[in-house]
């Protein structure tokens, strides 16, 4: 019974090293050529596997994109909602929240590029499942923006509505670093920005 179990453990341990490989390679591929162009060849080739390798573990190019997307995302969540949770006052957590995303997109570049400049109409990957991926940070914004809104810390604005404007200004601010030759470090670029958030949440003057 023994060495089933341990037989069982180690081709899961193999499976999951497999994976892995060809979701690192199929990174790579789709945020150079795109979804549409990207063939699992390419990926293949890149991964240094058999096409017919590839197939054992993922059915199609979209289940490897569908990969790909999952697995980043899913780690940034996480990463996202850990500095979040440890970080004290709003001004910290909307902080915490605009360096973790400027972090992982300089640590992963290619899964940015694959999610922000890939024109949406050409992936398989559809923006309410981003949003869904969300969720959980936007609602640990919402929460600290409203505590604080009923503190008098900061201006009084719907607390969800300010959670998303500090999202949708991250990733507007990410996607210029990736459409375009930046003339700012990252890190100035994610100072500003926080500098810029925790100037229009002070209280307005009475």
């Amino acid at each position: 019974m023994g060495t089933v179990l341990t037989a069982k453990s180690k081709k899961e341990v193999v499976s999951q090293f497999r994976q892995s490989e060809i979701i690192t390679a199929a990174r790579k591929v789709f945020a150079g050529k795109g979804y549409l162009a990207a063939t699992v060849d390419e990926i293949a080739q890149r991964a240094s596997l058999a096409k017919g390798t590839i197939y054992v573990y993922f059915d199609s190019k979209e289940q490897i994109y569908n990969a790909v997307m999952s697995d980043d995302l899913e780690a940034l969540r996480v990463l996202t909602i850990e500095k979040i949770e440890a970080a004290g006052t709003v001004l910290e957590k909307v902080s915490a929240y605009i360096n973790a995303r400027f972090e992982y997109c300089e640590q992963r570049r290619d899964f940015f590029r694959i999610m922000y400049i890939e024109p949406s109409s050409s992936t398989v990957w559809s923006k309410a499942k981003v949003m869904e991926w969300l969720r959980e940070p936007v609602r640990l914004l919402t929460a600290a923006i409203a505590a604080a809104i009923t503190a008098g810390e900061i201006r009084r604005f719907p607390a969800e509505t300010l959670a998303w404007i500090v999202v949708d200004m991250t990733s507007g601010a990410l996607q210029r670093r990736l459409s375009f030759t930046p003339v700012t470090t990252i890190q100035q670029d994610s100072d500003f920005l926080i500098d810029f958030v925790n100037a229009a949440l002070r209280p307005s003057a009475s």
